[in-house]
C-alpha cells in the first residue's frame, strides 16, 4: 500500500480540522449535550469513518478497505471500554457535567498524539524486527486472560494506577478542591493553582496510555500499515465524546462487554502468532525458516469481530433486561 507523504499530510489536517471544529462548535461553551445533540453527532462520525472506508476501498482495493474496516470496529470496541475507565473517573472528580466536554476532548486528543507516537514505533519495530509478531502476540492473549480474571473479580486495575499518579500529581502539584467554571488552572489569593478538572485530565491521559498499549498491538494484528492503523484510531477516537454522553447509562448494561473483548484480543493474539511464524526468522523455531500454517484473513477477521460483538452486546442486554425495568 503506497501513501504519499501529500496524502498523509491532507489527512493529519483534515482530523486536527475535525477536532478544532468539534471544539469550537460544541465545548467552547459549556454546556451538558443533550441525548439528541450525542445521537446526531455520533452519527454524523460514524458516518464520517464509513465514508473513509469507502474511500480506502476505491483507491487502495478490497484488501486494505478490509482491514480498515475491521481495525476501526476492533478500536471503537476497545473504546467504548474505556468509557467505563472515564465514567469513574468524572465520578470521583465529581466533574460537572457542563465541564465533561472539555475534558474527554483534550483527553482524546492527547490520546490521539500518543497513539501517534505509539504506531510509528510500533511501524519501525514491525519493519526491522519480524519477531515483534510474537511479542505483540503473546502481549494480546496475556491482557485477554487478565481482562477475564480481573473483570470476574470485580477489579479496576486501571482505576487504582490513576489514583496512584493522581496523588503523586497533588504532592507535585498545588491544587484546590473548589472547581472555577472550566479552568484547568485558578488563581486563590495570588497563587496559581491547579483545579480538580486538571486533574480529572491527567487521570483520564495516563488511562490513555494504558490503552493504547492495548489497542496499538491489536490493531497491528489486523494491519501492518501505518497510514490504516492510524486512521482506524482517528476515527475511532473521533466521536468517542459524544459516545460518552449518549451511552452513559447504558454501559452499566454492557456486563458481557469484556468477555467480548478479551475473546476478540485473544483471537488477534493468535493471528498476531501464526502470522509471525509465517514470517519466523528466528533461529531456534524451525532453524530460522517460515512455519508452514495457516493464516487468518481480514474477512474472517471482520467476521469474528462483528459476531462476538454483536452477541456480547445481546446477551448483556438480555441479562439485565429484567434490572433496567425494575429501576425504571
Amino acid at each position: 500500500m503506497h501513501v504519499s507523504l501529500l496524502t498523509w499530510v491532507i489527512t493529519i489536517v483534515v482530523i486536527l480540522g475535525l477536532f478544532v471544529f468539534d471544539f469550537f462548535a460544541h465545548v467552547r461553551t459549556p454546556h451538558a449535550p443533550s441525548l439528541r445533540e450525542s445521537g446526531f453527532w455520533s452519527a454524523v462520525y460514524i458516518t464520517l469513518a464509513i465514508v473513509f472506508g469507502l474511500i480506502v476501498l476505491w483507491i487502495w482495493g478490497p484488501t486494505f478497505g478490509g482491514e480498515y474496516f475491521a481495525g476501526f470496529v476492533t478500536e471503537k470496541a476497545l473504546s467504548v471500554d474505556n468509557l467505563f475507565v472515564f465514567v469513574i473517573i468524572m465520578s470521583s472528580f465529581a466533574v460537572p457535567r457542563e465541564y465533561q466536554q472539555k475534558v474527554l476532548l483534550i483527553g482524546i486528543v492527547m490520546a490521539l498524539v500518543m497513539r501517534g507516537a505509539f504506531i510509528a514505533v510500533g511501524a519501525a519495530a514491525i519493519n526491522t524486527y519480524a519477531w515483534v509478531f510474537y511479542l505483540f502476540g503473546i502481549f494480546l492473549i496475556y491482557t485477554a486472560a487478565k481482562l477475564i480474571r480481573d473483570h470476574a473479580k470485580g477489579e479496576d486495575t486501571e482505576d487504582s494506577k490513576d489514583s496512584r499518579i493522581v496523588r503523586l500529581a497533588k504532592k507535585v502539584l498545588p491544587t484546590t478542591d473548589e472547581y472555577d467554571g472550566d479552568k484547568l488552572i485558578t488563581k486563590v489569593d495570588g497563587k496559581r493553582l491547579v483545579t480538580p478538572l486538571l486533574l480529572a485530565l491527567v487521570a483520564i491521559g495516563f488511562t490513555d496510555v494504558l490503552f493504547a498499549l492495548d489497542s496499538i498491538p491489536a490493531i497491528y494484528g489486523l494491519t501492518q500499515e501505518p497510514y490504516l492503523v492510524f486512521t482506524a484510531n482517528a476515527f475511532a477516537l473521533m466521536g468517542l465524546r459524544q459516545l460518552f454522553f449518549l451511552i452513559g447509562g447504558l454501559l452499566e448494561r454492557l456486563v458481557y462487554l469484556s468477555y467480548g473483548l478479551s475473546v476478540i484480543l485473544a483471537f488477534i493474539g493468535v493471528k498476531l502468532i501464526l502470522h509471525a511464524l509465517h514470517e519466523n526468522s528466528l533461529p531456534f523455531v524451525n532453524g530460522g525458516e517460515s512455519v508452514h500454517v495457516p493464516e487468518v484473513s481480514t474477512t474472517l477477521s471482520l467476521t469474528v469481530i462483528v459476531g462476538v460483538l454483536v452477541v456480547t452486546t445481546v446477551a448483556s442486554l438480555v441479562k439485565t433486561r429484567g434490572t433496567a425495568d425494575t429501576s425504571s
